[in-house]
């Protein structure tokens, strides 16, 4: 005669019922409380509302040479030209854009939106997509690579 475990007389261990009801309670707190949370911005950090002082609409055009023209949509100046191998954090910068749009079936001719605000804080916006990316982040170095086209638009004035 073979005793199978399940069957060996051995009473199954069980949790107690408390702890089982304590820990359906926490369950059903963390569900209310994620919830309560996600429906009134508890917990949110708002970033205020950035003032720009300085505002181009940019198209940039890649060329023959693997340099890129950087043009002022508004005039329709060449504002700038990225060398062909310089500038790899304007380059991997809009390449992700750009992968991004394409990706999205997006129409690739809307200008970017670069905006600078008075704390020196700089933005690369792309309307196409809704995408901002606050360039800050990467360092004052890459930042500057972008803040080159402000003053490269102020010098043509």
């Amino acid at each position: 005669m073979t005793h199978s475990p399940a069957h060996s007389g051995a009473k199954e261990a069980a949790l107690p019922k408390p702890v089982l009801l304590g820990a359906a309670a926490l369950i059903v707190f963390s569900f209310l409380a994620a919830g309560i949370a996600h429906h009134s911005d508890f917990g949110r950090q708002q970033l205020p509302a950035v003032r720009s002082v300085e505002t181009l609409r940019l198209a940039f055009e890649d060329q023959d040479d693997g340099s890129i023209l950087v043009r002022n949509v508004a005039s329709g100046e060449t504002i700038y030209g990225v060398a062909p191998g310089t500038n790899g954090f304007i380059r991997s910068t809009l390449r992700g854009l750009a992968r991004e749009r394409r990706r999205s079936g997006l129409d690739a001719t809307t200008p970017f939106i670069l905006e600078a605000s008075q704390e020196g804080e700089i933005w690369l916006a792309d309307p196409a997509t809704g995408r901002r990316i606050g360039l800050n982040a990467f360092g004052p170095t890459n930042a500057g690579a972008f803040a080159e086209f402000f003053a490269a638009q102020r010098r043509l004035k």
